[in-house]
């Protein structure tokens, strides 16, 4: 099983999507506040379907928060400033997959605190930054499940 982290999700839709992806996928789902939404948001609701309840999701107050609970964790960070593509991610069980919001991806503190293990999606077109976050977690989740045929 894998983990999928949320640092700080923007937009209820996406998350939602994600959660449904997690549900579908076998991974788990952890979602860092602040979120830009609320949890009962309708546009969550929707996305996610009447699949929410089966959902294995954590929530956390902070970023603090999340890694002091999970200090022995292996982590691996996606990220447009990754040097290396997601298909070199070294999946494992349990690994811990963290993306960041929307708009701004993950935090600086993070991106340079765990520069070794920071991963990108390649692009092939120069007109656009960054994927849409519930395509990204899909993308690099089965290719994970992929690599570890689970």
């Amino acid at each position: 099983m894998l983990n999928i982290v949320l640092i700080h999700p923007e937009i209820p839709n996406n998350t939602g999507n994600i959660g449904r992806l997690a549900l579908g996928s076998g991974c788990r789902l952890h979602l860092v506040k602040p979120l830009g939404f609320e949890i009962t948001d309708t546009r969550l609701k929707r996305a996610g379907l009447d699949y929410w309840q089966h959902l294995s999701v954590t929530y956390y107050d902070s970023i603090d928060d999340f890694f002091e609970k999970h200090a022995e964790a292996k982590f691996t960070f996606l990220s447009s400033h990754g040097a290396k593509f997601h298909y070199d991610i070294p999946f494992e069980e349990n690994l811990f997959l963290v993306f960041g919001k929307e708009s701004k991806g993950l935090p600086k503190e993070i991106t340079s605190k765990y520069s070794d293990s920071l991963y990108k999606i390649p692009l092939y077109s120069e007109h656009i930054r960054s994927l849409n976050l519930a395509n990204a977690v899909g993308i690099v989740v089965y290719e994970g499940i992929r690599q570890l045929q689970l």
